[in-house]
């Protein structure tokens, strides 16, 4: 068991230390270790694991370790995938804290943050594809993704109200649509 825990904090560790922009630049990356590379979940987990994730207080990428770590390995296990995903991000702060006035007047690692913003962007699509690619497809959902990213985009609700109004958009639909089929 000791193992497992290593293996989920040095998962996540890599995950939060090689990753710029954010839980939803990570998602790819989370979906390639749990997945394709340790099988520890299906592809189909994905899905469950950011709704949880976006659903729950918190940034998505601590909420995906910990739920991925307590899937895997318990309490234990979210603590370890928890700790190795929010680590990274603290050393590199600290660092950048100690020395943030001459780091910042290099040219060239003002440059660099350039190119890391562009390779967020592309994560960030790349997650958005991936997820689109997985979700069921039909006339409420491509409704609901609308509508969603228009108030998101358009307004300034709460993305909470946002993701309970999509979810209530889901029930009911299913709901309607199950008393249709049985008719």
């Amino acid at each position: 068991m000791f193992k497992k825990r290593l293996s989920l904090f040095w998962t996540f560790f890599k995950i939060g230390a090689f990753t710029f922009g954010g839980g939803y630049a990570m998602i790819p990356l989370i979906r390639r270790e749990i997945v394709e590379t340790r099988g520890w979940m299906k592809d189909e987990d994905i899905l469950d694991i950011i709704a949880i994730s976006e659903s729950t207080p918190g940034p998505i990428a601590v909420n995906s370790a910990t739920f991925v770590g307590w899937r895997v390995g318990g309490v234990a296990g979210a603590a370890c995938a928890t700790l190795g995903v929010v680590l990274p991000s603290f050393i590199i702060i600290s660092l950048i804290a100690l020395i943030l006035e001459q780091f910042q007047a290099l040219r060239a690692v003002r440059y660099a943050f350039y190119g890391i913003r562009a390779g967020v962007l592309a994560l960030l699509v790349k997650a958005v594809w991936t997820m689109y690619s997985k979700c069921p497809k039909g006339m409420v959902s491509y409704v609901v993704m609308l509508l969603s990213f228009l108030v998101a985009a358009l307004t300034k609700v709460n993305l909470l109200f946002i993701i309970a109004g999509c979810a209530a958009i889901g029930l009911i639909s299913s709901l309607v649509f199950r008393k249709g089929a049985e008719k």
